[in-house]
């Protein structure tokens, strides 16, 4: 991975992929949400109040997914001081916050005509709210210090010691009695999901997935653009 270090292989690397992802998040997304809104059936409990889950599902997974991919790259970071994977954390962070903000909203939007209730101190809600509380803790570390190189390490040494939550989330609904329903998807034995509401949610998996990559590419670049500017500013000033 260190022949991307370098800022110049990476950013043909991210030109040539953005296009492509891009068209997949256009794409998939208009497909989901006009499947998923016409055409998927409604669920014989819960009607038409179920087609949140297309947003809440997706965003839930890209939540976790996100945290995954900024803790990932922290530990690259940390161990072997790769240049960009401090970049990838950090503009990985806003975009998983974002999610795992719509995953929250949208659960309490589900929940009142499901529970009577916007909001219950539940296994899986409460670990969901601790990793908006990472997310925002982490990005609040990156800015806490005078030298942006240790408030990185800072922020990096959290993401690491909170992805302990990130198996808590998955399987809360499985080692405690919550009144969050239990997976449906991926779980032993298939999914427990009607094909005709699974591959609509599928498809809107896929297009969360490639608006974040499209999302995590654009704010790398930003990144080094910026870092690009800084040099040069301490160039002048030490020229």
């Amino acid at each position: 991975m260190h022949r991307f270090a370098n800022p110049t292989r990476f950013l043909r690397l991210a030109d040539a992929i953005l296009p492509w992802s891009i068209a997949a998040t256009v794409l998939a997304l208009a497909a989901g949400l006009v499947w998923a809104l016409v055409f998927s059936p409604a669920d014989y409990q819960q009607g038409d109040t179920v087609r949140i889950m297309y947003l809440h599902v997706p965003a839930a997974w890209m939540g976790l997914f996100a945290y995954t991919a900024m803790a990932v790259a922290s530990a690259v970071a940390l161990i072997w001081k790769h240049p960009l994977a401090d970049l990838a954390a950090k503009a990985s962070a806003p975009v998983g916050a974002c999610f795992t903000f719509l995953c929250l909203v949208t659960g309490s939007l589900w929940g009142k005509p499901m529970w009577g209730t916007w909001w219950v101190w539940d296994a899986r809600l409460t670990s969901m709210l601790i990793l908006l509380f990472l997310y925002l803790g982490y990005m609040a570390l990156q800015g806490a210090f005078d030298d942006p190189q240790r408030g990185q390490k800072a922020a990096a040494v959290l993401a690491l010691v909170g992805f302990v939550n990130v198996p808590i989330i998955k399987f809360s609904v499985d080692w405690w009695n919550t009144l969050h329903q239990p997976a449906s998807v991926v779980k032993m034995g298939g999914p427990a999901i009607d094909p005709a509401m699974l591959v609509p949610l599928l498809v809107m998996t896929i297009g969360f997935k490639a608006y974040y990559v499209t999302l995590l590419l654009l704010r790398i670049k930003a990144e080094v653009a910026d870092a690009k500017i800084r040099a040069l500013r301490l160039t002048e000033i030490h020229g």
